[in-house]
């Protein structure tokens, strides 16, 4: 059975402190094996082509193209409208622990919630690794911008649901509290190693809630079998700068036409509200690109 969570006030107090924190074994036994099935056949589908959303190597950030040619490492918009596996992932992104979690973490109710992303990080047909960054902070930005972008209060909520086991992501732990150091600013976006850093071990069934400013980035290697759900939830109050970082994935193109009317219980009217404010955010369609490579 899953563990017990810890406290919101634990979990904010861990995130607040390190940026990052941990819930082991979140989901185990036949629901973890439910998410894995669903993980392997959305991963089949995209591998082969069949899926046109995808994040394809080498490139780290949007747009992608939809050539498998040179390889995958990512399958985007798992609750679009025509994911053969929608209902499975949206049970995962609308489970119960993940939104009382989530309420907790940013001290709101459920009906404050937006509806973000839910995407999947896979291994990649190649070692691949992201450069250093923070999600919405580009590199260029002086240190008294970054400072205050990184004062601005948390509008959201980050996670990696690890459905097999993954050390893929690296953290500069409590670098969502200062700007960069000079070491960090000059230094290599592809250095192996940062002063600090951390690499973060997930097995499978845990979940891993993150600052998405944070500096971090991946190192994934194509010898290692990687299905990790990475998803978003946001808060009604966000500004221009999150509606970007949001929307530019797309999915503001597809989020109307997405159904949650079959989904158990109270998760239905849950995700319908979550869509609705999501969909008063726009379309996306005149917002730039919050990084580029």
């Amino acid at each position: 059975m899953p563990s017990s969570p810890p406290s919101a006030d634990a979990l904010r107090a861990a995130l607040d402190r390190d940026g990052f924190v941990c819930i082991p074994h979140a989901f185990s036994g036949p629901e973890l094996e439910k998410f894995q099935a669903a993980a392997r056949a959305a991963t089949e589908q995209a591998r082969a082509g069949n899926w046109p959303y995808i994040r394809t190597l080498p490139k780290q950030f949007p747009p992608w193209s939809h050539d498998v040619s040179n390889g995958i490492w990512g399958v985007q918009h798992l609750l679009h409208p025509d994911m053969p596996e929608r209902k499975t992932f949206a049970e995962s992104y609308f489970h119960p622990t993940m939104l009382d979690t989530i309420t907790g973490l940013l001290s709101c109710e459920r009906d404050d919630l937006v509806l973000e992303l839910y995407n999947m990080l896979i291994r990649p047909d190649k070692d691949f690794a992201l450069r250093w960054h923070r999600d919405d902070i580009p590199p260029d930005v002086p240190a008294a911008g970054e400072e205050a972008r990184l004062r601005e209060p948390m509008l959201h909520a980050q996670w990696n649901l690890a459905l097999f086991d993954d050390a893929s992501l690296v953290v500069v732990p409590g670098s969502h509290k200062r700007a960069r150091t000079d070491m960090e600013r000059n230094a290599d976006p592809f250095e192996d190693d940062m002063p600090g850093q951390k690499i973060v071990k997930m097995s499978a069934g845990d979940v891993l809630f993150y600052n998405n400013n944070i500096l971090h980035r991946g190192v994934y290697d194509s010898q290692a079998e990687r299905m990790t759900l990475h998803g978003t939830m946001g808060i009604s109050g966000a500004d221009t700068a999150r509606a970007r970082n949001i929307l530019q994935h797309g999915i503001g193109s597809w989020a109307a036409s997405a159904t949650f009317t079959d989904l158990p219980g109270d998760m239905a009217a849950v995700a319908v509200g979550m869509q609705n404010r999501l969909m008063a955010m726009g379309s996306g369609a005149d917002l730039e690109y919050s990084q580029a490579d």
